[in-house]
Formats: C-alpha cells, sequence, structure tokens
C-alpha cells in the first residue's frame, strides 16, 4: 500500500500514522515521530486512539547499542478479523480472514443458479456468523467483503450481473448487506478479487497481474501497481461477451458468438452433454481422465479464450496471467490458453510476460484477494480518521 502522508487528511491524522506504519513499520516512537513530524504529546494521543481500536501492536524491541531497548511499533494485521463472501452461479463460499489476509475458517455450499439474491445474502450473514462464533473472534469482526460475477458500479456498488445470474441485475448489493451489519462493506467483482489474491500470494510486488476466471461464465481482473483496475464503470475485464469472427452459437446474453458461448463452462455443459456431463466437476473429471471428446472440447476452448487473451495481454502488457476457476486450473486448458497466447500476441508484449499458469491459489484466491481489499478499506486513512471522530 502506498501512502503519501502529506495527502488530505494530512501527516497528523492517526489514519496517516498508521498508514506510514503499515508501509514502513514496525520502527520506534522516535523513528515515527521523526517520519512524521509531530510533537511527543501529540504522537502519544493518536498513538493511545488507535490502540484503542486495536489497529496498533508492538512487535518486539529494537536491537540494543547500550540501554534498554527501544519498542517496535506496528499496524495490527492480525487483531481483528473479515468475513469475506465469493458468490458464484451456483456455489458460495465464506470465510473469516484477517486482516493479513490469512483465511482462518471456510464453508462452502452450493446455491441454485438462480436463487433470489436476498436468500443468497441472508445465508452469507447466517454463515459468517457461526463461522465467527467457531473461530471465537465475532468481537474483532470490523469489515465484510463480498465478490460477485459481472460488473459492478465502483460508486454505489450496485451489480449488472452475468446472463446465468439474471435475478441479480441492478441488485445493490453493497446497500442490502450494509443495512444488515455495523461495519464497513466492501463489493467486489469475483475475477478481481482472484487477480487480488494472486497478487498478494506473489508478495504484493509493483508488478501487474492478469487473473481470469473460468467457471460457468468467464471473466478477467486487473491488478495494476497494487491495485484493482476497474476502468470508468467498473467493466474492465468482462470479456466473456467479446464476439468471436466466425462463431454464432447462442450466448445466455442473447447475442451470438460471444466467447462465453464458445469457451465458458456453460458452454462446455452443453457440448459435452451427449457424454453425460451435467455439472462443471463432470468435465473436470471426465479431462483428468484423460476421455478423448472431453480433452479435446476443453483444449479448444482454451484456444478460443487464448486467442482473446492474446489481445488483451498486447493491450495490458501484464507480468502475469492467472487462471482460476473449476475449468481454469485444468493444466490442458492452462495449455491451451498459453499456446494461444504466445503464438498470437504481439512479440513486444510478450518480452514482459513471465508466465502464464493455472492461480497459485486455487479456489482460495477469491477469498484471499476479498481479505487483502478489506483490509486495505479498514486501514483506509479516511476511514480510521472517521471512526475515531
Amino acid at each position: 500500500m502506498q501512502v503519501d502522508v502529506n495527502a488530505t487528511s494530512g501527516p497528523l491524522s492517526p489514519g496517516r500514522i498508521l498508514a506510514v506504519l503499515r508501509r514502513d513499520g514496525p520502527m520506534t516512537r522516535q523513528e515515527l515521530q521523526a517520519r512524521v513530524g509531530l510533537s511527543r504529546a501529540t504522537m502519544v494521543e493518536r498513538l493511545d486512539a488507535l490502540s484503542r481500536m486495536k489497529l496498533l501492536r508492538t512487535a518486539g524491541r529494537q536491537a540494543s547499542s547500550g540501554g534498554r531497548p527501544a519498542e517496535l511499533l506496528a499496524a495490527d494485521e492480525a487483531g481483528r478479523c473479515a468475513l469475506v463472501a465469493d458468490i458464484g452461479v451456483s456455489h458460495l463460499a465464506v470465510a473469516v480472514a484477517d486482516l493479513t489476509a490469512t483465511v482462518l475458517a471456510v464453508r462452502r455450499e452450493k446455491v441454485p443458479a438462480r436463487q433470489d439474491p436476498a436468500a443468497v445474502l441472508e445465508r452469507v450473514l447466517a454463515l459468517g456468523a457461526e463461522l465467527l462464533a467457531e473461530t471465537g473472534r465475532a468481537e474483532d469482526f470490523c469489515v465484510l467483503a463480498a465478490g460477485i460475477p459481472g460488473q459492478v458500479d465502483p460508486t454505489s456498488g450496485a451489480n449488472t450481473a452475468p446472463p446465468s445470474m439474471p435475478g441479480w441485475s441492478g441488485t445493490a448489493v453493497h446497500d442490502a448487506i450494509a443495512a444488515r451489519v455495523r461495519v464497513p462493506v466492501v463489493v467486489e467483482n469475483d475475477a478481481n478479487a482472484l487477480a487480488f489474491g494472486e497478487h498478494l500470494a506473489d508478495g504484493a510486488p509493483a508488478t501487474t497481474m492478469l487473473g481470469v476466471k473460468v467457471g460457468t461464465g468467464i471473466g478477467s481482473g486487473v491488478v495494476i501497481n497494487g491495485r484493482p483496475y476497474r476502468g470508468v464503470t467498473g467493466s474492465v475485464g468482462e470479456i466473456g461477451h467479446i464476439k468471436l469472427a466466425g462463431h454464432e452459437e447462442r450466448c445466455a446474453c442473447g447475442r451470438s458468438g460471444c466467447l462465453a458461448a464458445v469457451a465458458s463452462g456453460r458452454a462446455l455443459l452443453r457440448l459435452l452433454r451427449p457424454s453425460g456431463v451435467r455439472t462443471l466437476a463432470d468435465v473436470v473429471r471426465q479431462v483428468e481422465q484423460g476421455r478423448e471428446e472431453a480433452v479435446a472440447t476443453v483444449t479448444e476452448a482454451g484456444r478460443q479464450l487464448g486467442g482473446v487473451l492474446a489481445t488483451v495481454v498486447s493491450i495490458v502488457n501484464p507480468q502475469h496471467l492467472r487462471l482460476g476457476g473449476p475449468i481454469g486450473a485444468l493444466p490442458r486448458f492452462a495449455d491451451a490458453v498459453r499456446a494461444a497466447v504466445l503464438d498470437q500476441a504481439h512479440p513486444v508484449a510478450l518480452l514482459g510476460l513471465r508466465e502464464i499458469t493455472p492461480a497459485r491459489l486455487g479456489d482460495q484466491a477469491p477469498l484471499i484477494g476479498l481479505a487483502g481489499l478489506a483490509a486495505d478499506a479498514v486501514f483506509d486513512p479516511s476511514t480510521v480518521d472517521a471512526q475515531l471522530a
């Protein structure tokens, strides 16, 4: 997290002090005082306020060159926790995570594909309450983050869902959750959450990460210099409904020839139904068993996605491309994507592309990404200062 101590809330605010500690700590009180330019009395006041909010901790003592070693201070990223929810077309995962983005407990469930949004969000809160009780962290709960497919308005948190989730379009997900909990609420596109989780798994370097989620549908997310890039209307990464030349397959969105109609999990279910496939787990199982038709169909889907991603790579020029979701994680699918990108992307863009691989974190990636985004929301200087005020 990069913080300018001279930004709007000013170097004297507790939130800005905490941001410096989170970015540069641990450090002693004297080092922190010199860094932000406060008097000793004001520093004590600010640090006491942060301690009362459980946002500050001691992190040992500085090596001594004589005399009593000075105490080291750090932002407390383990003392409080978040609820995070990865909501999909037919699945729901809810977890408790601390603010280091470490998942402490998780519960996964299947949900009906056309489940009412209010019922799903109610289930998120019910599972969250159970997990907080089981982990003994109910008193530490300070933020809730939800990841959902489709376009998320970056201002309101309202969702424009993919066609496979028609009941969700226009749902004010943020407001619906915020009306039920007394903590900040973060709503993020699920592919952005996946990309951010993979970014954190790499140690949060200042690089560009392209994350692609292939499950029932197809979506992608971009992280640039440590932050998800969402675009003006939150539609960055909506690649599933790019039209492919020479294809007329009917898409759930009502158009023909969309990438999702050719290469998504839903498309694979349609194509492999004569082979007895009924679920994405069936697709995965048949590919892992080496069933010829399933392998060929999944390989072709990966090739089609790779052709689209070759253009994305040429425009975004990322260092990393990670594939998640039950289909994206299949090695044969990833191999086909990789071959198409390497064959079709701009050669100069490929010079910086270090890898095209399945997600390092597997199905944990969106949850960890959401936990990281939740932590950034909690430690945002304006949020900290508003809570103290």
